[in-house]
């Protein structure tokens, strides 16, 4: 402790009679003697505002309460606000960066369908079977003549070669509000429609498994939409029995029949500029620009004539007239790595029309890792692309419900990529998917098996909702359409001899079999949204500053002294703990014991550290006072100040140590 000598020295040695009194020297490292010491010290020496107070006022108790209650509130609130910084800062909040960049920009790959599903030559037979039945199942529901052969040979369904499975019927009306409730709850009865007041509108088709223990009827309010997803349902068992490169074989003269005329940047289009695919639903479909182009388009003027200009042959010829109900043409625009997701992202083009698109481009950089929830290539993602581009989120979904579907029907859905050596489902070759009925929607008409996976996979139980994580880079297109009407009356006539002339253009309505397409981007100036850290550690450290210069007025050294003030209130109490513990088992005897030991030792042989400052032997011969002196035990530990008087506790003129001296 502060102002302390040496405590310790050996036993029996014996004070050197020319030891001349010393200064107290000064240690390398001290203590103070106490809390209201070190508490003193620290209110006089602090450079933290309003602690001086404490002590200045501690001669008028109110003021010094006062003081003291306003330091700890102060002391409170300011740990209040740094408990709010730092769960804001382990919240790890981003902020939005919106910079606005001009440069040439590499042009989107653009995906046009014709809205005619293709008549392969291999399943021509049974589309054709497909068709009477569904033209005689039109007869008998609603004595509606398909065609002349109907009137002229009338039977009915049965007497066609083959019977369909799931036939298309007319289903009972809708029972009593309380009755269609305790039925609703006894079977699983599914109705996509709302209901609407109108006689015998229920009409749909039933699939059940093989011992028809579970049913699922789907019903429609419109004969058309039963129709046309009663024909999509066999269509897409009829196609699966097609090989997985069968639209490969197409004839590749298939795009002079649709694309009239292709230009881009004022400049013709060729052969290498677009690929090939043929979609279920939506017919042939062309990309162009895409990633298999070796030189991809880029712009560097906006504008009308600095985009992509198609003029499209819209008219129906007729394929299947039953599956494909709406003339034009199907357009999405997406990136060169991501597949063509006709039905989540495209429109459609009207006939007569010319369209003209414009488009502003935009980019979304998210941070990852402990601020956000995304991946950077979807490499970390436990689910298997099958598409084999660019990961999106979309791909990830499609790609994890196949994988499901796999394995839980044992065949692969057609409208989205297999496996290797699995086939695509068909009621005939699996039995699964004939056991299982579906949900029908607009879009998709699936099997039962489907039906259950749709319910599992919309409630997330699949879990491809959580396995598919949103991408840190995103680059979206945000397109403004514009629409006129094209050709003009005035220019109708020469338009259309021109391309009578140059493309075997021979239609009775003109005007419904053509449309013109046009895509650019209205400026160069594109739009990249980052994200960044709201709160980075400068800016915490900031904010703590702040936040301690309010309450207290102080900067970094003030903290530097209160971590000093903690140090020394842990350090005195470990010396106050171990002086305690030293009394109570190190010390010498106490008691009687202890007195008749100390007192029969003459005074020279007693140990240095009960009288620090022994006096000369010649200055104070022994006599009865010194033995009286003696008679009280010593100290339990060394004394914090200089040797205390022996005389005034015993009463005596003399003692062992020289009164006076240091």
């Amino acid at each position: 402790m502060k102002g302390d000598k040496h405590e310790e020295q050996e036993l029996g040695s014996e004070p050197t009679a020319s030891q001349q009194p010393t200064e107290e020297e000064e240690a390398l490292i001290e203590f103070h003697r106490s809390y209201r010491e070190l508490f003193e010290f620290f209110c006089n020496h602090t450079t933290i505002h309003g602690a001086i107070r404490l002590v200045c006022s501690q001669h008028n108790r109110m003021k010094t309460a006062f003081w003291a209650v306003l330091w700890l509130c102060t002391f409170g609130m300011m740990y209040w606000q740094f408990g709010l910084l730092f769960g804001e800062y382990f919240s790890y909040p981003v902020s939005l960066n919106i910079n606005l960049n001009s440069d040439k920009l590499v042009f989107p790959a653009v995906t046009i369908c014709t809205l005619n599903p293709y008549r392969y030559a291999k399943i021509k037979e049974e589309l054709e079977e497909l068709d009477r039945i569904t033209e005689q199942t039109l007869y008998d529901l609603y004595k509606y003549n398909f065609s002349n052969t109907l009137v002229a040979h009338p039977r009915g369904r049965r007497d066609l070669g083959e019977t369909l499975p799931h036939p298309l019927q007319r289903l009972p009306g809708p029972a009593p509000p309380h009755e269609a409730r305790r039925a609703r709850m006894a079977s699983s009865v599914r109705d996509n429609n709302p209901q609407v007041n109108r006689k015998d509108w229920k009409i749909g088709f039933q699939l059940c498994n093989q011992n028809k223990s579970d049913c699922f009827y789907q019903t429609y309010s419109s004969g058309v939409d039963a129709v046309r997803e009663w024909y999509r349902f066999h269509y897409i068992n009829i196609l699966s029995r097609l090989p997985v490169d069968a639209s490969v074989s197409l004839e590749k003269d298939q795009l002079d029949n649709f694309i009239f005329a292709c230009r881009f940047n004022q400049v013709s289009c060729n052969q290498a500029n677009y690929s090939h695919f043929h979609h279920p639903m939506y017919g042939n479909c062309y990309t162009f620009n895409d990633k298999n182009n070796s030189n991809l388009w880029m712009s560097s003027m906006p504008g009308i004539n600095n985009g992509l200009s198609l003029t499209l042959r819209t008219e129906q010829n007729d394929f299947i007239p039953l599956l494909s109900t709406v003339t034009g043409a199907r357009v999405m625009v997406h990136g060169q790595d991501e597949p063509a997701f006709m039905d989540d992202g495209g429109f459609n083009l009207r006939p007569g029309v010319e369209t003209s698109v414009s488009m502003r481009k935009e980019t979304l950089d998210r941070l990852g890792g402990t601020y956000g929830d995304c991946t950077k290539n979807g490499s970390d993602i436990p689910v298997q692309n099958l598409y084999g581009s660019k990961y999106t989120q979309q791909v990830c979904i499609y790609s994890c419900f196949q994988e499901n579907m796999i394995k839980e029907c044992g065949c692969a859905y057609l409208f989205y990529p297999p496996l290797p050596g699995v086939d695509f489902c068909d009621y005939r070759k699996h039995n699964s998917w004939d056991e299982q009925a579906e949900d029908v929607t607009s879009q998709d008409v699936l099997s039962y098996c489907y039906y259950k996976l749709q319910d599992a996979f919309a409630s997330n139980r699949l879990g491809c909702f959580t396995k598919c994580r949103k991408p840190c880079s995103v680059t979206s297109y945000q397109l403004s359409a514009g629409y006129s009407r094209w050709p003009s009356v005035t220019s109708q006539d020469w338009v259309f001899q021109m391309l009578s002339l140059q493309n075997n253009y021979t239609i009775n309505n003109k005007r419904n079999g053509v449309a013109k397409l046009n895509i650019f981007f209205e400026e160069l100036n594109y739009k990249t949204n980052s994200e960044s850290p709201s709160v980075t550690m400068v800016t915490l450290l900031s904010n703590l500053g702040s936040q301690w210069s309010l309450w207290f007025g102080s900067s970094v050294l003030s903290v530097v002294e209160m971590a000093e003030l903690i140090f020394d209130l842990l350090v005195i109490t470990f010396l106050m703990l171990l002086r305690r513990i030293r009394s109570r088992y190190w010390s010498p005897g106490r008691g009687r014991r202890g007195a008749r030991e100390v007192a029969s030792t003459p005074a020279s042989s007693l140990p240095a550290r009960f009288c620090p400052n022994p006096a000369s032997p010649s200055s104070s011969p022994p006599g009865p006072a010194t033995s009286l002196a003696l008679t009280a035990p010593p100290p339990a530990y060394a004394t914090l100040g200089p040797c205390p008087s022996l005389a005034s506790s015993a009463g005596a003129s003399s003692s062992a140590c020289t009164p006076g001296e240091p």
